[in-house]
């Protein structure tokens, strides 16, 4: 089932392009890492496919009615910020406001994505008065409890340890098993292609490559795109992929 379809997206600004033509599809059951250097397009593509952002071309998200919409796709963006002092809980909670009342799904769904993105032991804290990586896992939990189709994340891994970034990205992984669909843009070329079952490259607003990541992850295209080197493994744990060396 297609969750999202993108047809020849085109966003300009002050006469450049930031997306040049961009036409992609995201399905359930597929955990989706889009990638590419510093101001390739990323947070760009995720903000038109929602409508948040002006562009030609054609969007079955941004096509729905905003009621709609918010039932078919969460998205977590890039920013960080949280203003109010609510509770964990309560600021998880937030995430089932586009089904409306009563909802009597919603405590159970909180407490999933409580415990996915293991928040538990603060749900009753205020969200101003956790760290900068709690508060990233807040907002994903906030976004999680949505429940909807298909998430769409931006950076969702910045600010995180190391473990986190692992159970954020097992998360993502497990809603593609389930059936759901994830769009994460990522940096983090290890993760990528560790737990996503297909990558989309971006460079300077276009589509650079996209499917498997041991397919598109090659040295050439490492080189071209990201201007690197890497060291690349299979191991009993999965794929490894370390950059090594910057080559400009």
């Amino acid at each position: 089932m297609t969750l999202l379809s993108l047809t020849d997206v085109t966003v300009r600004r002050g006469g450049a392009a930031a997306l040049s033509g961009v036409s992609l599809e995201v399905a359930g059951g597929e955990c989706v890492g889009l990638l590419g250097p510093n101001g390739a397009g990323k947070s760009t593509l995720i903000r038109a496919a929602l409508g948040l952002e002006g562009f030609s071309g054609r969007s079955s998200l941004a096509a729905l009615r905003p009621a709609e919409r918010a039932l078919a796709a969460a998205y977590l963006p890039q920013a960080r910020e949280i203003a109010w002092g609510l509770s964990v809980e309560a600021l998880v909670a937030l995430g089932r406001l586009p089904h409306g009342e009563p909802d009597a799904a919603g405590p159970e769904a909180v407490e999933r994505a409580l415990a996915r993105m293991d928040l538990l032991a603060l749900r009753h804290r205020p969200a101003t008065r956790l760290s900068g990586g709690e508060q990233a896992r807040a907002l994903l939990a906030r976004a999680l409890a949505a429940e909807a189709p298909l998430l769409l994340a931006d950076e969702p891994a910045a600010g995180l340890d190391p473990a986190h970034q692992i159970a954020a990205m097992r998360v993502f992984a497990g809603l593609a098993a389930e059936g759901r669909g994830a769009l994460v843009a990522l940096h983090d070329l290890g993760l990528a292609a560790r737990f996503c079952t297909r990558v989309v490259v971006l460079s300077a607003g276009r589509i650079a490559a996209d499917g498997a990541p041991g397919a598109v992850l090659t040295p050439a295209l490492l080189a071209e795109v990201f201007g690197v080197t890497a060291y690349f493994a299979e191991t009993p744990s999965g794929p490894v992929l370390q950059p090594l060396e910057a080559l400009r």
